[in-house]
């Protein structure tokens, strides 16, 4: 109740902000950019793949490629922005979070709600003009982002994180299943790769921003269980994804390598982080690891299909 109370009173103390323009820096944080991205990203590697494999022609589905591009990333916007609107009051208590607009009074709790309702809806429309499985999957995503994750388990449960990595693992199957349906060995693989990766990559952010997460209530598993204890899901995680590539012989052995040893690295840095003096050093080292693991693997996928 404090917390909502303190929102409220940013908002009033911020109300003439709302004739302010809005920057270019307002609009990265209200829509999450750099997580709108990483999400999109999957979305084109699922389509791309569904085409290579099926030996379809892009140029004769650029329509699709557009339509599942744009709808994926407006549903993707709306779950977003109603996970901004949702989550005000934490974000006003925590440091890296406190000058969203949705916090400062530049743009209106009543507005980013309508905003992220208009998105969602406008972006599963057009994801209908593909395919309904697409759209059902898109769905899967949103719902488990915006309802399961953000109202319901995150300020509650340490296993927010599972739950919320299912919405960010669907997305390639979204892009697969635009061209053609998703019970095949390649999506599957997409899907438990973005699963598993999201843990120890959010874990790392927990571990990093821990007394922020705290002060703000959220049940993220370093504020419950500590660091070590930590850890060790995260190379237990980590660990997990090296299998995968196995499943995938058909993109060669260019992509093999790379993924393998994308992998037996970050083993090492995990393996690094029970014997390391500054945790927080540690896990933002992970953090960038694993920004630059999903871009080289997912790019990678793509890349490789040229020489095929």
């Amino acid at each position: 109740m404090i917390k909502v109370i303190k929102v409220e009173k940013t908002l009033n103390d911020h109300s003439s902000s709302e004739s302010k323009l809005i920057t270019r820096s307002d609009l990265k944080s209200l829509f999450k950019a750099v997580v709108l991205v990483s999400n999109v990203l999957p979305v084109f590697t699922g389509l791309w793949l569904a085409l290579f494999y099926t030996e379809a022609s892009f140029k004769e589905h650029w329509d699709v490629f557009l339509l599942t591009i744009i709808g994926s990333t407006f549903i993707m916007a709306g779950a977003l922005l109603l996970n901004n609107w949702y989550d005000a009051d934490i974000d006003a208590v925590m440091e890296r979070t406190k000058d969203r607009p949705t916090v400062t009074g530049k743009v209106s709790l009543k507005n980013v709600l309508t905003m992220g309702i208009a998105l969602s809806i406008l972006g599963f429309i057009i994801l209908l003009f593909t395919t309904l499985e697409a759209a059902m999957y898109a769905f899967v995503g949103w719902f488990t982002y915006v309802v399961l994750y953000t109202m319901w388990s995150k300020r509650k449960y340490t296993l927010n994180t599972l739950i919320g990595s299912i919405s960010g693992a669907v997305t390639p199957l979204i892009g697969w299943a635009a061209i053609e349906p998703a019970f095949h060995i390649v999506p599957i693989v997409l899907f438990l790769s973005l699963f598993i990766w999201q843990i120890p990559h959010t874990f790392a952010i927990a571990i990093k921003k821990c007394e922020e997460y705290k002060a703000a209530g959220v049940a993220m598993l370093p504020v419950k269980r500590g660091f070590e204890y930590t850890k060790g899901h995260m190379l237990v995680y980590v660990t997990c994804l090296c299998p995968l590539p196995f499943f995938l012989p058909s993109l060669g052995w260019v992509f093999f390598t790379i993924a393998t040893l994308l992998s037996i690295g970050w083993i090492v840095l995990a393996l690094k982080g029970f014997f390391v003096k500054d945790d927080l050093k540690w896990a933002h080292w992970m953090f960038l690891y694993s920004l630059n693991y999903l871009m080289i693997l997912f790019g990678a996928m793509v890349i490789v299909t040229f020489f095929h």
